[in-house]
């Protein structure tokens, strides 16, 4: 859900490396009543490589209850499903770069949008004036 319920946030991509190699990403992510369900961050993700553990950097306690798929309009994403009784885990995983899709240009422009209405809904209420805020007393 975006703005004005919550600030978008937009998870910078990863460009194709030019000598072929790979990105290494680790991901921290919150469980909930000890559950995470989501996609990852990043595309292409090489299943092999990927890994969790309880702290950062292969630390603490490996996480073995989990599982990957991924959607089948968009195999190049990520959906993975942790259970374990921590508060936060640690995904590791490489990938060679990220896919950019309409789904991610629909997000951006989205946002800009929602930016946009904001501005005209201080600017219908005397908010901003001539690209100034005014204050109001």
């Amino acid at each position: 859900m975006g703005y004005p319920e919550q600030v978008d946030v937009f998870q910078d991509k990863l460009n194709k490396k030019a000598n072929g190699g790979s990105h290494v990403v680790e991901e921290k992510l919150r469980l909930t009543g000890g559950v995470f369900s989501g996609l990852l961050a990043h595309d292409n993700i090489n299943n092999q490589t990927l890994a969790v553990y309880t702290g950062s950097r292969f630390s603490g306690t490996e996480v073995r209850n989990y599982s990957v798929s991924f959607p089948d309009e968009t195999p190049w994403r990520r959906l993975i499903n942790i259970y374990a009784d921590v508060p936060e885990v640690y995904v590791t995983y490489e990938t060679p770069g990220d896919t950019v899709e309409a789904d991610d240009v629909n997000q951006l422009q989205g946002g800009l949008t929602a930016t946009q209405r904001e501005l005209e809904r201080y600017k219908q209420a005397g908010l901003i004036d001539g690209g100034s805020f005014r204050r109001e007393v």
